[in-house]
């Protein structure tokens, strides 16, 4: 390119339907996070990663999906999502799903090309630190699909280390499951309550107010359990604290809705 310079990658975020539905202050994270990196972030119409439908043995219905995810992130030079499952299902699977050369290879480019959030920074980008204040103790979670497909543990210690006033306190078992794994949680209800249940005592072991993670599925199964125990801890996604944009509530709290005055 002229002049030397370096034209800054066309990151995709593939936001996943929980940030969507449920904490798009993650979205709002992740976005910044990739701007202040030097990324041009663009943010196509998309759908669900196929994840559920795969779980479940859909294979026909998670190849839709795929197709349509690739479509929709066309041009983009990477694909990042703020959570190691979804990026897992689309780097570790989606060449599983076709079996037509062609299309097994263009799932594979697709997949090589995709990151988790955190991950992406460090090792792609080589981010080392991140220009945030949070003054306070916190404790991590290492959700599992991050942590066992994309290698997702020290990247996220990384930039944590790097906030002003913060303070990682590690909990036992920190690697151990939640409890959440999808539709696992919903299949296996009383095995799933067992696990968090032992998660969650590790988490208040911890003795910091706040807990993070990568993943807003295994957060939103912690932070119900723990509302559900009474407990004061809050529960926040990595990238809310490491972008800085802690406003919102934490995850489980709702915002206080103003009183509508009752109509006869």
């Amino acid at each position: 390119m002229a002049d030397g310079l370096i034209p800054r990658p066309r990151v995709g975020l593939f936001a996943t339907c929980l940030v969507d539905l449920f904490r798009p202050s993650v979205g709002f994270a992740a976005a910044k996070l990739l701007e202040d990196a030097g990324c041009e972030v663009l943010v196509p119409t998309q759908t669900c990663c196929g994840q559920p439908a795969f779980n479940s043995g859909d294979r026909r219905t998670a190849r839709d999906l795929a197709l349509q995810v690739m479509d929709a992130f066309q041009g983009c030079d990477f694909i990042v999502a703020p959570s190691g499952s979804c990026g897992g299902m689309i780097a570790r699977h989606y060449p599983e799903l076709f079996d037509e050369p062609q299309l097994a290879n263009r799932a594979r480019a697709f997949a090589a090309r995709t990151h988790e959030l955190v991950s992406f920074l460090t090792d792609v980008l080589g981010v080392t630190a991140v220009d945030a204040d949070f003054p306070g103790r916190v404790t991590y979670h290492d959700s599992c699909s991050g942590l066992r497909e994309l290698g997702v543990q020290k990247q996220p210690r990384k930039l944590l280390a790097s906030v002003r006033g913060l303070e990682l306190v590690e909990m036992a078992e920190s690697d151990v499951c939640c409890g959440f794994g999808g539709t696992f949680a919903v299949k296996y209800g009383e095995i799933s309550d067992a696990i968090v249940t032992k998660k969650t005592a590790h988490v208040e072991a911890a003795s910091a107010p706040l807990l993070l993670a990568g993943d807003l599925g295994c957060l939103m199964n912690m932070a119900g359990k723990l509302s559900r125990q009474g407990s004061r801890m809050q529960v926040r996604h990595v990238a809310e604290v490491l972008a800085g944009l802690t406003d919102e509530p934490p995850i489980g709290v709702a915002r206080d809705k103003p009183i509508r005055e009752k109509r006869p």
